[in-house]
C-alpha cells in the first residue's frame, strides 16, 4: 500500500535523527539516494526509486518511483512522483504530478501550477499556498498549533555548523539566536548566584571535599530517575506527582550548573567564598566563559554540554542528602545528663559502698552462660571492599554451578544459599576471608540461621531495584545496605582473619 510505504520512509527517516552526529554519507540502495548530512538531488531526466535526506534537503527534478523525503530540511519537487512527497521539519514545494500524498510537518506547503495530487494534502503546524491551477483530487488537512512555527530555515545553520560537528555553538552566519540564547542562560546563571550564593557555597564545598561521591550520585541519578519516573507511572497514582519530579529534576540542573561554573571559576581565579554575594559574579563569568569557548570544539563541545548537566545535578542531590543526614543526627542527640544527676550519683555510690562495707559477705554465683558480644564498634567496610568480595564470591558461584549444571537461573539462588551457610558458620565467605570482612549483627547476638536466611533474601531486594541497595553502602553512614538493615547487620573490618576451618 502506499500509505505504508510512505509510513516507513518516515520512519526510517526518523531513525536517523538517533544516529552519530558526525555522520555524513550518502548511498545508492538500489536506485534510491540516501543521503544523511547533506542534500540529496535527483537531475531532470533521472530516475530513482526513492530520495530521502536526513539533516538536508531534497530536490527532484527527475522521476521518482515512490517518495521524496526530507528530515529536517526542505523538500522541492518538479518531476513526477509515484508515491509521496514529505517533509518534516522543513517546507514541502511541489509542482508537478505526485502519486499518492504531500506531507510537511512544522513547515509550509506549497503547490505550484502543474501540481496534480493524487492523494491528500497534509500540513502540521505550519500553511498552505496553492495555485490557482493546482489540483488536490483528495483532502486537504491542516493542524493547526498554538503557536506559529513559521519554518524551520533557521535551525538549518545550527545543524549544519554544530549538530553535525557534535558541539552547541559555532562562529558562523545565521547562529545569532544560539549565541543569545547562550548568553542569555549566562546572565541568568549570574543571578541566581547572586541571589543564592549560600547554597552555592555549600555545594560548591560538597564538590570539593567529596568529588568521588559527587560523581557516583551523579551517575546513579542518570541510571535511576527514568526508572522512579515508569515506578511512579506504574502506581497510577503517582502519575500526578511525574510533572512534579521532573520540574525539580529540571530545577536542580540549571542550579547545579550554576554550582560547577561556580567551581571552575574560582579554580581559575582563585576567589573563595565569602559573605560579600558580589564575589559569586565573577567565579561563574569566568567559567561560564570557558565552558562557551568549549562549546565551540567539534565532538568535545556536546560533551561538556552533558556532562556539565549530569555533575550538576548529582552535586545538587548528593548536598541534599547530606543535609538531610544532618537534620537527621541533630534531631536525635545523644542523652545529656540532667543538671545534679552528677552530684545525686555521687551520693547515690557513697551509699552503695557503706551499706557494702557493713553487709556480710554474699556468696559468689556463677554468671549465667551467654555468647560473648561481638564487638559492633569496629571499623565498618567501604562500598568497594564489598563489592569486591561479592564479585570474587559470584565468580566462584558462577564456576561452579556452571560445572554442575548448565543453567543460568541457578547461579543467583547458589549465590544466595552459599552466603546464607557461610554466614551462619563462618560470619564471612570465601571473598569476605580474602578482603578480611565479617558481618555481625548490631546487638551483639551472634549470627543464628533466621539473621542469614533474612539477610540472604534481602539482597534480593537490593538487587532488584537497579542495585540501588547494594549502591546504599557509599552513602550511609553505617555502611549498611538494605539487606543489612532489614537482618540488622553490619559488615566490619576484621584485623585478624578468619580460616574455612
Amino acid at each position: 500500500m502506499k500509505t505504508s510505504q510512505l509510513q516507513w520512509w518516515v520512519v526510517c527517516a526518523l531513525l536517523g535523527l538517533f544516529m552519530l552526529p558526525t555522520v555524513h554519507a550518502s548511498a545508492r540502495d538500489g536506485n534510491a539516494i540516501v543521503s544523511i548530512g547533506h542534500d540529496s538531488a535527483l537531475a531532470r531526466g533521472e530516475r530513482a526509486d526513492s530520495v530521502v535526506s536526513i539533516f538536508g534537503s531534497s530536490t527532484s527534478a527527475g522521476e521518482v518511483a515512490e517518495a521524496v523525503v526530507s528530515i529536517l530540511g526542505n523538500t522541492r519537487v518538479t518531476g513526477p512522483i509515484g508515491d509521496s512527497a514529505v517533509a518534516v521539519l522543513g517546507n514541502n514545494y511541489v509542482d508537478s504530478k505526485v502519486g499518492d500524498s504531500v506531507v510537511a510537518v512544522l513547515g509550509n506547503v506549497e503547490l505550484g501550477p502543474n501540481a496534480v495530487i493524487g492523494g491528500d494534502v497534509v500540513v502540521v503546524g505550519g500553511t498552505l499556498t496553492r495555485d490557482p491551477a493546482a489540483r488536490v483530487l483528495g483532502t486537504v488537512h491542516r493542524v493547526e498549533l498554538p503557536i506559529s512555527v513559521g519554518g524551520f530555515g533557521w535551525l538549518h545553520p545550527w545543524i549544519e555548523h554544530c549538530l553535525l560537528l557534535g558541539r552547541p555553538l559555532a562562529l558562523a552566519p545565521g547562529l545569532n539566536w544560539a549565541w543569545a540564547l547562550a548568553l542569555g542562560a549566562l546572565a541568568f546563571y549570574i543571578l541566581l548566584a547572586l541571589l543564592f550564593h549560600r547554597g552555592i557555597d555549600r555545594c560548591v564545598l560538597t564538590l570539593e571535599t567529596e568529588p568521588g561521591r559527587t560523581c557516583l550520585a551523579s551517575a546513579l541519578s542518570v541510571l535511576l530517575m527514568p526508572v522512579l519516573v515508569v515506578l511512579l507511572f506504574i502506581t497510577v497514582i503517582g502519575i500526578a506527582v511525574i510533572p512534579i519530579f521532573v520540574m525539580a529534576l529540571l530545577v536542580a540542573r540549571v542550579f547545579g550548573t550554576v554550582v560547577v561554573l561556580t567551581w571552575i571559576g574560582r579554580r581559575l581565579t582563585g576567589i573563595r567564598t565569602g559573605s560579600n554575594p558580589l564575589q559569586a559574579v565573577l567565579p561563574v563569568l569566568v567559567g561560564g566563559a570557558l565552558v562557551l569557548l568549549m562549546y565551540l570544539i567539534p565532538l568535545v563541545g556536546f560533551v561538556v554540554f552533558k556532562l556539565l548537566g549530569i555533575l550538576g545535578m548529582g552535586v545538587v542531590l548528593y548536598t541534599l542528602i547530606l543535609s538531610w543526614r544532618t537534620d537527621q543526627q541533630q534531631q536525635s542527640p545523644a542523652a545529656a545528663p540532667a543538671p545534679g544527676a552528677s552530684a545525686a550519683a555521687t551520693a547515690t555510690a557513697a551509699t552503695a559502698a557503706m551499706a557494702s562495707a557493713t553487709a556480710p559477705p554474699t556468696p559468689q554465683v556463677e554468671p549465667s552462660v551467654a555468647a560473648p558480644l561481638q564487638n559492633t564498634s569496629a571499623e565498618r567496610a567501604g562500598f568497594w571492599q564489598r563489592m569486591a568480595a561479592l564479585l570474587l564470591d559470584a565468580v566462584l558461584i558462577c564456576f561452579v554451578t556452571g560445572l554442575i549444571h548448565q543453567s543460568d537461573r541457578l547461579e543467583l539462588i547458589a549465590l544466595a544459599a552459599y552466603g546464607a551457610v557461610m554466614w551462619k558458620l563462618k560470619g564471612t565467605t570465601i571473598g569476605g576471608i580474602l578482603f578480611g570482612l565479617q558481618v555481625i549483627r548490631v546487638d551483639g547476638r551472634p549470627i543464628d540461621w533466621a539473621t542469614a536466611i533474612v539477610r540472604a533474601l534481602g539482597c534480593f531486594l537490593s538487587l532488584v531495584a537497579v542495585g540501588l541497595g547494594f549502591i546504599w553502602i557509599a552513602f550511609d553512614p553505617e555502611r549498611q545496605a538494605w539487606h543489612d538493615k532489614i537482618a540488622g547487620t553490619v559488615v566490619v573490618r576484621s584485623h585478624k582473619g578468619a580460616s574455612l576451618v
